[in-house]
């Protein structure tokens, strides 16, 4: 707008110029200054109006690109902050260590679950895999802190209705599984059952992690788990600008945290 204003200014500025010099004279005005008024106005503002609108799109395009850039930098970030933590390596040690002597064999299977598990930490987060194999992530997991927890711990998986094949980042549902044991089931002396729901609408899937959690405020908020729900919301963000997102909510000793994004399989080439 102000450089619109700066263009009419300086052509009425030329005009009224090219008249004084003139004297008057319309032949003088005609050969070197533009005789009709409004025409030079309005063509002059025209321009300034087109080279306006190209360099907002110019600044607009910029900063997306400059904000998806500091996205993708934080999410990197945030996903090396939110690696497995080191409380469960070290649960996990100590119960493969006793399996060791009391069931060898479900020590060795317990050791290669963990790599696997810490195969998938370490790649990149931002890389597609298929939603089976995201599933399959977390239902290592789930064997892991089985081991340890025993009774305690249950899952109730429903996610039949979810197209295995759709495209997703990596760690999306893994971490929400970890949150629900470390800040729910290990905190109730109790345990309890976490429960991995699936829905699809049209063309967006719904996964739903909920899990109980002690008579407290302000689990939400708890460092690790606000920390990872940030990483993935920022890791969704960034596959699907604008149409993904992480909705969390807590009711009734439950707490269940929600993703939606859009439902891609995997492109045949």
């Amino acid at each position: 707008a102000l450089l619109v204003v700066t263009v009419g200014v300086v052509s009425e500025l030329v005009f009224q110029v090219g008249r004084f010099w003139s004297g008057g004279d319309a032949a003088a005005v005609n050969g070197f200054f533009p005789r009709d008024h409004a025409g030079f106005l309005l063509r002059n503002l025209a321009v300034g109006f087109i080279v306006s609108a190209l360099a907002l799109r110019y600044f607009y395009v910029s900063a997306k690109w400059k904000r998806s850039i500091e996205m993708e930098a934080l999410a990197r970030i945030h996903a090396l902050q939110a690696r497995i933590r080191p409380h469960f390596l070290f649960n996990s040690m100590n119960t493969i260590a006793a399996l060791t002597r009391s069931n060898p064999e479900r020590a060795e299977q317990a050791v290669e679950d963990l790599a696997d598990l810490f195969r998938a930490s370490l790649s990149d987060t931002n890389v597609r895999i298929a939603l089976r194999d995201e599933f399959e992530i977390a239902r290592t997991h789930q064997r892991i802190e089985q081991l340890r927890l025993g009774e305690r711990f249950h899952v109730h998986w429903d996610v039949d209705d979810l197209p295995q094949g759709a495209q997703v980042p990596s760690l999306i549902v893994q971490p929400l599984l970890e949150n629900a044991v470390h800040h729910g089931i290990e905190m109730l002396s109790q345990g309890g059952t976490v429960s991995i729901v699936g829905h699809r609408s049209g063309d967006m899937l719904q996964i739903e992690v909920r899990n109980p959690i002690p008579v407290q405020a302000g689990y939400s908020e708890r460092e690790g788990n606000r920390m990872a729900l940030e990483n993935i919301r920022q890791r969704l963000e960034l596959a699907w600008p604008h149409r993904a997102r992480v909705e969390t909510e807590q009711t009734n000793g439950e707490f269940c945290a929600r993703l939606v994004f859009p439902a891609e399989e995997a492109v045949s080439g």
